[in-house]
C-alpha cells in the first residue's frame, strides 16, 4: 500500500470512525492526563495522525498554539466541523503528513503522536523528521501499538487478509523495545516510558522523548 491507499482507507472510514467508542477509556484517560502534566502555556503543540480531532480538542486549551494534523481530508473535516461546535481559538487543523511540514518556517516545542506510529511507511525516516520539526530539546511524545506481542496468527494471517480486501490499512509489524530503541536512534532521550493499556493483553507503550543535546 501506497500513502495514497492510506489516504482513501481512512477517508472511506472517517464517518464510521468518528462514531466508534474509545476502546480503552481509562488508557485513554490516562494518556490525556499524563500528556497534560508535561504541556505548558506558552508551547506551540503539533498532533500527528490526529484523526477527527477529539484528543486536540481535550488537550489545545492548555497551550499557546496547538496544530492537529491528518492524512485524510475527510478526518480534517471532521475535526473542523466539531471545531467549528466548539471552538478553541488556538487550535486548527490541516490534512498533512509529518514530511509535509518540513518545508514550513514553524518549529514546534512538542509533538503528538497517538496511535500513529505504526501507521507510517517508514518508521525511522519519520522519527528523524520528527526530531526535525521540533526546536531545540523539544519534546515528543507517543503512544503506539506493538502489534509484534499480538496473537501470532492476527499479525501473520488475519491483518494481511484484511489489508488485501481493503479492510485495514498498512501497519508496522513491531515490539516495545525495537520502537523505544528507533525513536533513541533518531536522537532521542527518553524520560518517560509506561504501560497506558489497561485491557487485555495490548502492549501499547507511553513514550516522552526530548531532541537530545547536539554534541
Amino acid at each position: 500500500m501506497t500513502a495514497a491507499d492510506d489516504a482513501r482507507f481512512w477517508d472511506k472510514i472517517a464517518p464510521r470512525y468518528a462514531a466508534s467508542k474509545i476502546a480503552d477509556p481509562d488508557g485513554y484517560v490516562r494518556t490525556l492526563e499524563r500528556t497534560s502534566s508535561f504541556l505548558k502555556p506558552d508551547q506551540h503543540v503539533l498532533e500527528l495522525g490526529c484523526g477527527t480531532g477529539t484528543t486536540a480538542l481535550r488537550l489545545a486549551g492548555a497551550v499557546g498554539s496547538y496544530l492537529g494534523t491528518d492524512i485524510s481530508e475527510q478526518m480534517i473535516g471532521i475535526a473542523r466541523q466539531k471545531l467549528g461546535d466548539d471552538p478553541v481559538l488556538n487550535l486548527s487543523f490541516r490534512p498533512a503528513v509529518a514530511a509535509q511540514l518540513v518545508a514550513d518556517d514553524e518549529r514546534y516545542d512538542v509533538v503528538l503522536a497517538f496511535n500513529y506510529l505504526h501507521l507510517v511507511g517508514d518508521l525511522g525516516a519519520t522519527l528523524r523528521t520528527i526530531h526535525g520539526l521540533l526546536r531545540p530539546r523539544g519534546l515528543f511524545i507517543s503512544k503506539t501499538p506493538c502489534l509484534e506481542q499480538m496473537h501470532p496468527l492476527i499479525r501473520r494471517l488475519v491483518l494481511p487478509a484484511m489489508r488485501m480486501v481493503g479492510k485495514a490499512p498498512r501497519v508496522g509489524i513491531f515490539g516495545d523495545a525495537a520502537l523505544t530503541q528507533q525513536i533513541a536512534d533518531a536522537g532521542f532521550d527518553i524520560l518517560a516510558h509506561e504501560s497506558h493499556a489497561t485491557r487485555g493483553t495490548e502492549t501499547r507503550p507511553f513514550i516522552v522523548a526530548r531532541q537530545r543535546d547536539k554534541a
